[in-house]
């Protein structure tokens, strides 16, 4: 789920889980990657930008306007700004429609709406339901840093059925044209990868066992998060110390929280291990819910950008196997 950037009370501070990584990714936030040659016309490779809140975007159009999305793992449906739905032109749903009129998002309810020709890169998809959301948040986050506003978000919704490849650390969104295409995505190298099972929900939520100094939980996979968080009262149980900071954040129907910090000795992905993790500390209750908190293991968190990044991470929404490397 999309979470806006932390607020700060000088322009440029870089807060310090983030460290020099993202110091120099500020410098040249909207450098692209240079997407690989792909020799099978059945997949288009498309480069991202990564704004300096540390989420990956990705150049669209809808119905013949050009958009910018953030590409979100963590939103299950793709979402255009409830401000922009007059702009875009997008229509209710039909009253013949299945879909349900309206979803619940973080406690919150969003009316579904209709794209009727969403492009990305040479991909046309048509009458695309969508939800209209409240990206007030981002936007203003957004406008702190002189960056462009949010259009929308790029869910699972449609990153799976086109059997995705996001590589996070090269910034590159690789795409099935043809659903119906057989053999893996081409031109992807997993040598020297670790390879983590991804669960993923009938709601498209994407998890992946982890363990925190050694205590077992899930984290959801949220390309979304700018970092890493955990869910503050999981933390507390561990009896971590937690350090104050001066920062906010928020999301979808949730509003601005306190932002503290830890640092978990061993975190664990799976068998990938990172040792000394700096990690986020919110208050994550709406977002995960009550019976996902309490489950064996529990949902302790979300595996944000910054991880991903820094660990080389791939993931692949056909074989549902996030990659990571030292």
């Amino acid at each position: 789920m999309l979470f806006s950037r932390v607020k700060t009370s000088g322009a440029g501070f870089v807060p310090p889980l983030f460290g020099p990584a993202l110091a120099i990714l500020l410098v040249a936030a909207s450098a692209l990657a240079a997407p690989p040659a792909l020799d099978n016309t059945q997949f288009q490779a498309l480069p991202l930008e990564r704004s300096r809140q540390n989420h990956l975007l990705v150049r669209a159009h809808i119905n013949g306007k050009p958009a910018l999305l953030g590409v979100d793992s963590g939103a299950p449906v793709s979402a255009i700004a409830i401000t922009r739905r007059k702009h875009f032109g997008l229509t209710a749903l039909p009253g013949s429609s299945d879909l349900p009129p309206r979803l619940r998002i973080n406690g919150g309810f969003n009316q579904v709406a209709i794209v009727h020709r969403l492009q990305l890169g040479a991909l046309t998809l048509v009458d695309e339901p969508v939800v209209a959301i409240d990206l007030s948040g981002p936007a203003r986050s957004a406008q702190e840093f002189h960056e462009q506003e949010l259009d929308g978000i790029l869910g699972a919704d449609i990153l799976f059925p086109t059997q995705a490849v996001l590589d996070c650390e090269k910034q590159i969104l690789i795409m099935k044209l043809d659903p119906d295409a057989p053999g893996p995505v081409p031109g992807v190298d997993h040598h020297g990868w670790r390879g983590i099972p991804i669960r993923v929900t009938k709601g498209w939520n994407l998890y992946v066992d982890s363990k925190l100094n050694g205590k077992a939980a899930q984290l959801m996979l949220d390309t979304g998060a700018f970092t890493t968080l955990i869910h503050r009262p999981f933390l507390r149980e561990m009896r971590l110390r937690l350090r104050d900071t001066p920062y906010t954040s928020g999301a979808v129907n949730l509003d601005d929280r306190g932002l503290q910090l830890a640092t978990i000795q061993r975190f664990s992905v799976g068998t990938f291990l990172v040792k000394r993790k700096e990690v986020g500390v919110m208050d994550l209750s709406g977002l995960i819910h009550g019976d996902l908190l309490h489950g064996s293991p529990p949902v302790a968190g979300l595996l944000g950008s910054e991880f991903l990044r820094r660990n080389h991470g791939i993931i692949d929404f056909g074989t549902r196997i996030l990659y990571l490397k030292l």
